[in-house]
């Protein structure tokens, strides 16, 4: 029976724990002031007529905080990727060399800082609705068992433990990316 018991609070915190990690990829796609290849991770560019992500035709480089550099794999790409930045609407002006397409990331303003801060904790809250959800789901799975009152409220306790260390990790993300993102 404490097999049961052991399964149910193990599978809990795997979904508890895929609640964290979609939190950290949602998060790493609000730029925080820094250039990253991530930022351009929505860009899709036309390929010989499918629409390819960016990353499958081009090298995304950082070679400064403020600049994005795209090295398309064919030159002739290079006009496609220009358009593709500009469809994705995510604020930057792209300018070519003949060679790359480079993008200045330019500085946050406060209150896009603001907007970029309030995004996060909307994430960070939909995390941890995640993990709340997990927990109801553990303990409702534990009531379905045969067993002890005792035993019952252990499960809970136990699974509760889980919730609030997982809640204080997301929390944990959550002030270091708003760090990230108020920092100028």
């Amino acid at each position: 029976m404490n097999d049961d018991i052991d399964f149910i609070i193990d599978s809990a915190e795997e979904a508890m724990q895929s609640a964290i990690s979609h939190l950290e990829k949602q998060l790493v796609n609000i730029r925080a002031g820094k250039a990253s290849p991530a930022m351009l991770g929505s860009v899709k560019v036309d390929y010989y007529g499918s629409q390819t992500p960016l990353n499958q035709v081009a090298n995304v480089n950082t070679p400064d905080a403020r600049t994005l550099s795209i090295q398309p794999f064919e030159k002739s790409l290079i006009q496609a990727i220009e358009k593709g930045i500009m469809q994705a609407n995510l604020g930057f002006n792209p300018m070519n060399n003949g060679e790359s397409v480079i993008i200045n990331v330019p500085p946050l303003t406060e209150e896009r800082r603001k907007e970029l801060a309030k995004q996060a904790k909307a994430e960070a809250e939909e995390a941890k609705v995640g993990v709340r959800n997990d927990r109801k789901n553990a303990n409702q799975e534990i009531k379905k068992l045969d067993i002890s009152e005792d035993l019952q409220k252990k499960a809970e306790a136990d699974i509760q433990e889980l919730t609030d260390t997982h809640i204080e990790k997301i929390d944990r993300i959550l002030a270091a990316k708003e760090k990230e993102i108020m920092t100028v």
